[in-house]
């Protein structure tokens, strides 16, 4: 399971010309999941998205996790994130999961993250054509692979 997490000022999510869900500051959270990822992959990432200290402190470092901050969460669904560039030009994506695997896990991991912080996590739609818009602060972006642990 791959994430990719944005600090930001502001993010949305627009679904046929429609805005879907938005949060002021906080994260927009890119959620890729493979085959083979499992509830225990799940919930690590959880716990690194709630309490990464990447939200600056009255100092201006980096110490401060977005429950501290009282922001908000915003988690996308993207299989690009599984993609493979080893060969050739093109990706591939035969490691993503199908929806069976990756939309349970997604919500999960919503859910997951929700609890932490107290509130609900926005979300875009699993397999819609999304536009997503954000401002990121900083830019701070992180990656982050649960295989990896890094």
């Amino acid at each position: 399971m791959r994430l990719v997490i944005q600090r930001v000022t502001r993010a949305s999510v627009t679904i046929d010309g429609k805005l879907f869900s938005e949060i002021r500051k906080g994260l927009l959270v890119l959620v890729g999941v493979e085959n083979g990822d499992t509830e225990e992959d799940m919930k690590w990432l959880a716990g690194k998205t709630v309490n990464m200290r990447i939200f600056d402190d009255e100092n201006g470092v980096m110490n401060l996790s977005v429950a501290d901050v009282g922001g908000d969460v915003l988690a996308v669904s993207q299989f690009t994130l599984t993609a493979s560039t080893k060969k050739g030009n093109r990706p591939s994506y035969i490691r993503a999961a199908g929806h069976e695997l990756a939309v349970p896990i997604y919500e999960q991991y919503c859910k997951e993250v929700g609890t932490a912080l107290g509130r609900e996590v926005k979300t875009g739609k699993f397999g819609a054509d999304m536009k997503v818009d954000l401002l990121n602060d900083g830019p701070v972006t992180i990656i982050i692979d649960s295989k990896l642990k890094e």
